[in-house]
């Protein structure tokens, strides 16, 4: 029986990394191709209303981290710990996506679009030197800092991480019915 299951688990892996790639991969290019579509259709700076008042596609060039953090310092010494930041990330996700079990499948997934969506901003980084963003949230005047899609699988992979976190500690340490019980 054991035997058994040592095969099955070995079978089962080309499956993990196949599921890695391809969520990593379908990440990257959609993340890179509405950045490409942006970049064809729209000068840099335009605007175009889509929801009036609430969302807009606007292409913006962001050379700092998320909400123009770092923006001003000069552009080598950000491209350099831009990059590798990035691959730091990606390879604890490797290392955290190795050692998630097969049976967590949420938490792979997060994992996996968290990966995805760094890799897409390490490419723009990497051939242009900052990010192409131009999804604009907003009410008023009041703004959201733009964004794209792979921002969007980083915040919603993150998100999903904490979900799984909070669903496993709570799988691992359920709540005690009857506290007065133990006094």
């Amino acid at each position: 029986m054991a035997l058994t299951t040592d095969f099955r688990t070995i079978a089962e892996e080309p499956r993990r990394y196949l599921f890695l790639a391809a969520v990593v991969g379908t990440v990257l290019v959609l993340d890179q191709i509405t950045k490409a579509i942006i970049q064809k259709t729209m000068p840099l700076h335009e605007s175009i209303p889509v929801v009036r008042g609430i969302f807009s596609l606007t292409y913006i060039r962001n050379p700092g981290a998320a909400f123009g953090l770092f923006a001003e310092h000069g552009n080598g010494l950000r491209m350099v710990f831009f990059a590798t930041i990035s691959v730091v990330a990606i390879l604890f996700l490797g290392s955290l996506f190795v050692k998630t079990p097969n049976e967590a499948r949420l938490g792979r997934l997060s994992i996996a679009m968290v990966m995805g969506g760094a890799m897409g901003n390490l490419v723009d980084r990497l051939r242009y030197g900052e990010v192409v963003d131009f999804l604009d949230f907003y009410v008023g005047s009041y703004h959201w800092p733009a964004f794209n899609v792979a921002d969007s699988c980083i915040s919603v992979g993150v998100a999903l991480m904490i979900w799984t976190f909070i669903l496993e500690d709570r799988r691992a340490n359920p709540p005690n019915e009857n506290p007065a019980a133990h006094a």
